[in-house]
Order: structure tokens, then sequence, then C-alpha cells
């Protein structure tokens, strides 16, 4: 899978109808999807237990997209084989009162992976600089001063904020993969549809789904935006055509595994003495064994 196809360059300028929201799909029936995303849940798994055995390293995996991308499923499908003990998923709804008083940076910090362990933001700290710019009266709820002379400046800012974030979690041993699901609006429609229409869906649905679709182009707007100004070569971003929800989580299957095989996170070593203890316990419990 070439997947550095979806990766966007660090300060390129990104137009996203020139970007696919369907591919040609990389399975060829279910069964063959299924046996693809099995094999990457596997070596996932692998690399996820050198990870917290190794306990130096973490991995932070962001996920954005417009309603209905398959945010949720991606996360529940890819995800599904890994140890809960080492992996961390949190979903970012409005930000409550306490949230608003502190930085914007504030609420998404205190859910940062520890050492060891992979942690999953389904919508995340970009979020401040996505609804919020479609929706900027929101700002006023922050105590956000943003002169109306220089909105672009306020926007520039928040992103430097969040670029320093990034570069300091990589620093610091944090490795950061950023995916928009690309979702067409036509796409968006149809699952729209399916949860009015299927009861177990319902839930699903709100109207205020309907109220953000109208707000479409603002959206593609500030995404564009968005993924130009904080693509790098630390914290990439990725656009995963996600109309095929069986392809995209494939995708993004095989860029988690590609990223953990980067970061190649070894079994501690055991020095001389260490190895010695180990040959002393072992005898002391197969004395026990044979008593």
């Amino acid at each position: 899978m070439r997947l550095f196809n979806f990766r966007v360059k660090p300060e390129s300028d990104v137009v996203l109808k020139d970007w696919p929201t369907r591919i040609d799909p990389i399975y060829q029936t279910k069964q063959h999807y299924s046996e693809l995303l099995q094999q990457q849940i596997t070596s996932m798994r692998d690399w996820q237990n050198k990870l917290y055995a190794e306990n130096r390293q973490a991995l932070l995996i962001v996920f954005q997209a417009m309603d209905a991308a398959g945010k949720d499923s991606a996360i529940k499908h890819v995800m599904s084989g890994l140890n809960p003990q080492g992996c961390q998923v949190y979903s970012f709804k409005h930000p409550s009162s306490e949230e608003l008083d502190h930085d914007f940076l504030w609420r998404t910090t205190q859910c940062l992976p520890e050492r060891g362990r992979i942690g999953i933001f389904n919508r995340s700290y970009y979020e401040e600089v996505l609804v919020l710019r479609v929706h900027p009266e929101l700002l006023s709820a922050q105590g956000a001063v943003c002169v109306n002379s220089d909105t672009e400046r306020f926007w520039q800012d928040r992103y430097e904020s969040i670029l320093n974030l990034e570069k300091h979690l990589w620093l610091n041993g944090t490795r950061i993969i950023k995916f928009f699901l690309h979702l067409s609006k036509q796409e968006q429609c149809d699952r729209l549809l399916k949860r009015i229409d299927q009861a177990e869906k319902n839930w699903k649905f709100s109207l205020d789904d309907l109220k953000e679709r109208d707000c479409w182009q603002r959206y593609q707007d500030a995404y564009e935006r968005c993924l130009s100004a904080t693509s790098t070569k630390y914290s990439p971003w990725y656009v995963i055509p996600a109309d095929d929800k069986a392809n995209a989580r494939l995708l993004i299957a095989d860029l988690v595994v590609d990223t953990l095989r980067d970061m190649n996170p070894e079994y501690p070593k055991l020095d001389a003495q260490q190895q010695h203890n180990l040959q002393l316990a072992k005898v002391k419990l197969l004395k026990e064994k044979t008593r």
C-alpha cells in the first residue's frame, strides 16, 4: 500500500477537491478484507506488546473528520486487537466549564498517552481551529481575544501553539500520526439517511448534524487551512479516502503498523546480573515443583 500518496507534505497548500474520497479497493472480497485487517491487527498487537514492555516511547493517533465519516468504526475495527491495558481512547465533545477556564490545549493535554502506551484521540485539540473557525462566535465562551482586524493572526497563533506542542512531544518520545477521513458530501448524505432509516442507528442522528452539514464548504476551507499549516515531518497528516469504510480501515491499520515498526520498540534486554538472578529464581521454582 503506497501510504505516502495520502501524506500531506509539510508547507504544502491543500486543496481537498484534489484529494480523492474514494480509490480502487485494496481488498478483493469481504473475506479478503477481513484477512488483511486481521494480519495488520496481529502485527499491531505484537508491536504494542514491545512498546508497552520497553516503556520508553508513546504513540498518539489523532482522528478528525466531518460527521459520519467513520471515525468511531475505524477505531473500533482497527484497534480491536490491542491490549486495553496499553491503549487509551478519548472522545472530545463540547468542552466543560472547567475546560473553558483553561487554555485551549489544556483538556487534551491531560489525556496524552504515557510512555509505553498508545493514545487515540477521537477529535482533538484540532477542534479549536476547525469548529471554532466555522463558528467564531463560540470563542467568546473561551474568553479568547480575537481582534477583528487581525483574525488570521489569531488562527496562525493557534497553529503555532499546536505545532510547538507536537514538536515538544516528538522530542520527548511521543510519535504522532493524524488522520483526516476525507468524506464526500454525497456519501455523508447517504450515511445520515441510514441513521434515520435504520432503527438501530437512530441514536446516532442529531438535527445538529444537518446544521453542520449546511456549513460544509466552510468546514472544507477550515480543514484545508489546518492541514496546510500543521502537517510536519514529526506530526504528519494523512488524508484518508473515507467513502469506502473498509478501504479506509486497511489504510489506517497499515499506517499504524508502519509507524510502530519505524519506532522499533524492543523488549528490555537484561544485563549479566539480571540473567543470573533469573536462573537462580528458576532453580528455586523447579525445586518447589519437585517437592
